[in-house]
């Protein structure tokens, strides 16, 4: 079981439509299985991100439980006339590793992160390290690595992660996503480092000379995701206590 998220339901005869106009992937993937997206702000910052499923006569979005309410509210703006009503359904997120239940979905955003299920009743989780998995893969959390009002979600990988369509069309904050995918060069993201030593998240990181170079994260054996300015972020660095080195892309 994961207690921090909550399940959400999108249903009406427009539900589909509605989501196409907001959200940062192509609702008619969900014919294919699960999606993972997003909803920006209007001048392209991450407010929240999702998974979106078929269920029936609704769509199921599961998001991290802190986002919800803000979400819910947003999506409730947005509604306007459409035929669409918004509600909360109760439901456990079950997520692991191996064989899936018949009703899971394969994790849309790598093959490692396993199936995600839905139940009515919670169910224990195997002791699987998840942090130390996401570390591996450069994957973000929300509310971690993901900050609202913050984070562009092309420095933080959701191309690599599947949860961006640069052919759908329109949705909130297209412009600045499609502007920085096709006219800049990335000077800032996230990336994999070596960490000797031991930093808290949110630990300010700095060149050998002292200049900032970023922010580090989640750490997990000996590694560690952080966010950096790329042009510093050549040599040795320091979180604190500890020294670390940016590990070179696959």
């Amino acid at each position: 079981m994961t207690a921090d998220r909550t399940v959400l339901s999108i249903t009406g005869a427009d539900r589909h439509d509605f989501l196409q106009g907001l959200v940062t992937n192509d609702i008619a993937r969900l014919k294919d299985g699960m999606v993972y997206a997003a909803l920006l702000t209007p001048q392209g910052k991450y407010l929240a991100d999702f998974f979106l499923s078929e269920d029936g006569e609704r769509i199921l979005l599961d998001v991290a439980a802190p986002l919800a309410p803000g979400l819910k509210q947003r999506l409730t703006m947005y509604k306007l006339r459409a035929k669409v009503a918004i509600g909360d359904t109760g439901l456990h997120v079950v997520r692991g590793l191996g064989d899936p239940p018949p009703s899971a979905h394969a994790d849309p955003r790598h093959p490692a992160l396993g199936w995600r299920a839905y139940a009515d009743t919670p169910a224990e989780e195997t002791g699987i390290d998840w942090d130390a998995i996401r570390v591996a893969h450069a994957i973000p959390e929300s509310g971690v690595e993901l900050i609202p009002n913050d984070s562009f979600i092309l420095e933080v990988g959701f191309e690599r992660l599947n949860g961006v369509d640069f052919r759908k069309g329109c949705y909130v904050g297209q412009e600045v996503t499609a502007r920085m995918k096709h006219k800049t060069e990335l000077q800032k993201g996230l990336a994999r480092v070596t960490v000797d030593g031991t930093a808290p998240p949110g630990t300010a990181i700095e060149t050998e000379d002292g200049k900032p170079a970023g922010t580090l994260y989640t750490t997990a054996g000996g590694q560690g995701l952080a966010y950096l300015r790329f042009a510093r972020a050549t040599g040795t660095m320091h979180a604190g206590d500890a020294h670390l080195h940016r590990i070179a892309d696959a």
